[in-house]
């Protein structure tokens, strides 16, 4: 299934999946152009924006060796950002930076890696650690 994002004034509206093969060209080479007239015409709305998107992508990588598609999956309430051509989650905190290469939100001090969970204190701009 290929996934696709409408997009209202940069911002996911709807996400849905396709059928690979309505994607298929005559050579049977998936193409994002055609899911994207699909979806127009089975909306009947010919000036929806479409975005295909793919759920493997996380951070502008694909999880299973494919190609990743416009940094992010899509979901919504997420931006598009058309300058990076890619999908940004809302941002979670104020104080949280957003990485250029990855297009996710980073916080300013880094989560510890010591096995444990932990929950971002925004008011105190730490982690700290959570009992569940």
């Amino acid at each position: 299934m290929a996934s696709f994002a409408k997009i209202e004034n940069n911002i996911v509206v709807t996400v849905v999946s396709v059928v690979n093969e309505v994607l298929k060209d005559l050579n049977g080479i998936e193409q994002e152009s055609i899911g994207i007239q699909f979806l127009k015409t089975l909306y009947n709305e010919p000036n929806a924006i479409w975005k295909q998107t793919s759920y493997n992508t996380v951070g502008g990588v694909h999880k299973l060796g494919g190609i990743p598609f416009r940094k992010n999956h899509a979901g919504i309430g997420y931006t598009y950002d058309e300058t990076r051509d890619a999908f940004i989650a809302p941002k979670p905190f104020n104080s949280w930076i957003l990485n250029e290469t990855t297009c996710l939100w980073e916080a300013p001090v880094a989560r510890p890696q010591d096995g444990n969970k932990y929950k971002w204190n925004e008011q105190n701009q730490s982690w700290d650690l959570t009992t569940a």
